[in-house]
């Protein structure tokens, strides 16, 4: 997705669109850039950056505070799109994901024309752009579907692969950062055309098992498959509030909101948690989190309410001013492990 975050509020409030948009913490705290729509990254303003640095590379910034469940569930609706085409479907993270065609492809009659119609549907059902890498495996999907944002398509034929990554610099290629980077340039390789000149041996004398990782990704090889399975190791809800929270029952409210969305999410994955952990963020942005475990698994709303009172009461919250509550449950263990009642019928 392009400039996901910033996109879903530039859609809705159409004053926005053509400003520089930025999601996240006020310049006057500690706030951090989360997402910078590309009219704000003009003025090199980028995610992770502090925001007193932020406004002062662009006076003009709309700040807006982060809406996480939003995004979320607009998230949910890409996905349901690309879903159409494949059920072989690998999310990532929230904005980008990974299709496998190989045998989906007799409606569209190639992956080009598949990746046309994505496009075409994102933006008629969700208004929102998508960029699209075509390649024949993971590694050259992902390095083309950042080469023409926003709203690009790449395509790279497998007989076209070397002319594509020869001239890109080493920092394209998956986990180069900085690091790595600097240690590339000491011996002489700033491209990828130019690391493709080492050996496998030389690489892994230098990088160990990554050096292997390396060899292969200049020649653009990458065996990994994708997978539809992914363990889910936590189920959370979280709400940053417009205005902070300053009575410990409004409070109570909105916990027993994110708790029985947390119960819901585990009753539909037929999953129970076993440890429960309340996160609050107080109004100087102050974050802390709290848990407690449960002798046995529960998907109980009521249960899980009861303990993130007790963690909310354990904390200053009443005393200090709150911009944010999350209510998460780990531990999952499959189905429904649960104490049953001492009366419980037959």
């Amino acid at each position: 997705m392009d400039c996901f975050y910033a996109a879903v509020h530039m859609r809705d409030d159409p004053s926005l669109r053509g400003k520089p948009v930025v999601i996240g913490g006020s310049p006057e705290g500690r706030g951090v850039i989360a997402a910078a729509s590309y009219e704000a990254r003009r003025f090199g303003v980028r995610s992770a950056m502090p925001s007193a640095q932020a406004i002062r590379r662009c006076r003009q910034l709309v700040f807006i505070r982060p809406d996480f469940s939003r995004y979320r569930a607009e998230s949910e609706q890409v996905f349901e799109i690309l879903r159409r085409f494949t059920p072989l479907v690998q999310p990532v993270s929230i904005d980008e994901g990974y299709l496998d065609m190989t045998e989906h492809l007799e409606e569209w009659g190639s992956a080009t024309a598949a990746a046309r119609e994505i496009r075409r549907r994102v933006r008629e059902e969700r208004q929102l752009t998508v960029s699209v890498g075509v390649g024949p495996n993971r590694l050259i999907a992902k390095i083309a579907s950042d080469f023409d944002k926003p709203d690009g398509l790449t395509v790279v034929p497998p007989d076209r692969v070397r002319r594509f990554l020869d001239p890109l610099p080493v920092r394209r290629l998956p986990g180069v950062g900085p690091a790595t980077e600097r240690r590339l340039e000491k011996i002489g390789v700033t491209l990828i055309g130019e690391l493709r000149r080492f050996t496998e041996d030389e690489l892994k004398s230098r990088f160990g098992r990554w050096g292997v990782a390396l060899y292969n990704y200049a020649r653009g090889r990458d065996e990994r498959p994708v997978r539809i399975s992914r363990t889910r190791k936590s189920i959370s809800k979280e709400r940053t509030y417009g205005t902070d929270l300053s009575e410990i029952l409004e409070m109570e409210a909105e916990l027993a909101k994110l708790a029985d969305g947390v119960a819901t999410a585990m009753q539909k994955r037929e999953v129970s948690g076993r440890t429960l952990t309340v996160k609050i963020r107080y109004a100087d942005f102050t974050t802390l989190t709290r848990s407690h475990t449960f002798r046995a698994p529960t998907r109980s709303a009521s249960i899980l309410l009861a303990a993130a009172r007790e963690l909310l009461r354990k904390s200053e919250a009443g005393k200090r001013r709150v911009r944010l509550l999350g209510v998460g449950c780990s531990n999952l263990v499959p189905g429904r492990i649960e104490q049953l009642g001492l009366f419980a019928g037959e």
